[in-house]
């Protein structure tokens, strides 16, 4: 909840860094986990993105319901049996990043984010690198992360271990305008 409140901040905080503030809410966090046995993949077209340029914050937010997978069973089996998204309905992200970043010049910017991800209750630092793309003034936000599941305390039966990836591929987009 704490992080939910700081990304709201997050957003009304726009009379002192005006101009400097860029956000999506229709950011994309896309997952993929592979192995012999089946290759499990979803995506999550409603992620709530803001970046602070100024302050060199960003914050997302996601309902984990939100994600959907090709196989129905499984998209029941991920929120039900795993991610638990009735108890823990949200996975978010806050943190800074490093690296400069012009608004007013079209461009590429590698940066170096490093914040907390919070998911099934459980909180752990994270820090990747990312890009931040300025083109016509907005800003393209993509990163990419491995993540374990029992990191997050996020149980896989034996029955089933073989057929899920001991690592998790995330990918996330946003294009971000002006606030």
């Amino acid at each position: 909840m704490n992080k939910y409140i700081i990304f709201i901040a997050l957003i009304f905080c726009a009379g002192s860094s005006y101009g400097q503030l860029y956000y999506s809410r229709t950011g994309s966090i896309g997952f993929y986990a592979s192995t012999p046995l089946e290759d499990i993949k979803a995506e999550n077209n409603q992620v709530y993105v803001l970046i602070d340029i100024g302050k060199r914050e960003l914050a997302f937010s996601s309902l984990l319901k939100g994600f959907i997978f090709p196989k129905e069973l499984m998209q029941e089996h991920f929120n039900e049996n795993y991610v638990e998204s009735d108890k823990f309905p949200k996975a978010t992200f806050t943190g800074n990043f490093t690296g400069s970043v012009d608004v007013k010049k079209d461009g590429s910017y590698p940066v170096q984010v490093k914040g907390e991800l919070t998911l099934h209750n459980v909180v752990k630092m994270v820090e990747l690198p990312a890009m931040l793309e300025v083109k016509g003034g907005m800003i393209m936000a993509t990163a990419h992360l491995m993540v374990k599941p029992e990191d997050f305390q996020i149980n896989i039966p034996s029955v089933v271990r073989n057929k899920i990836a001991r690592e998790v591929s995330i990918n996330v987009n946003a294009n971000c305008s002006p606030k």
